[in-house]
Order: structure tokens, then C-alpha cells, then sequence
């Protein structure tokens, strides 16, 4: 997976609604094959050649631990 941040923008880029984009707004999570498959041959291949069709799901899950409370003094 690769996560992707909006940390190296600066706030020139403007979207086509016209909100501008700046750091630390955004965060994206993208699920891919493996990292350098194309090159190792032990890799499950990457190929997709004409007529085949390419089918994935990706399902993200998220939780938080109740159990991590803050202190109280």
C-alpha cells in the first residue's frame, strides 16, 4: 500500500470548485501489487494483456481502542 499526503503543497493549487489545497488537508490509500514485481520473476506478474480484464477490492477497516483512554489527574 502506498499513502500518498497533501504535505508538499502550499496552497497555489487551486481545485476546479475552487477550494484550494493545502497541507495536511488530505490523505490517500492506495493498494497496489507488489512493489518491483515487473522485475522479479519469483513475483506474481503485473502483465494484462489485451481482453483480459483486471479485477480488484480493496476494504478498509477502521477501529479505535477504547482502551487507550487518556489520564486523568
Amino acid at each position: 500500500m502506498q499513502v500518498y499526503t497533501s504535505n508538499g503543497l502550499n496552497g497555489s493549487v487551486v481545485g476546479s470548485s475552487g477550494a484550494t489545497y493545502r497541507q495536511t488537508e488530505a490523505f490517500t490509500l492506495e493498494t497496489q501489487h507488489f512493489s518491483d514485481s515487473p522485475n522479479k520473476p519469483n513475483f506474481p506478474t503485473t502483465e494484462l494483456k489485451p481482453g483480459q480484464d483486471f479485477h480488484s477490492t480493496t476494504i478498509f477497516r477502521f477501529a479505535s481502542d477504547t482502551s487507550l483512554r487518556p489520564l486523568r489527574r
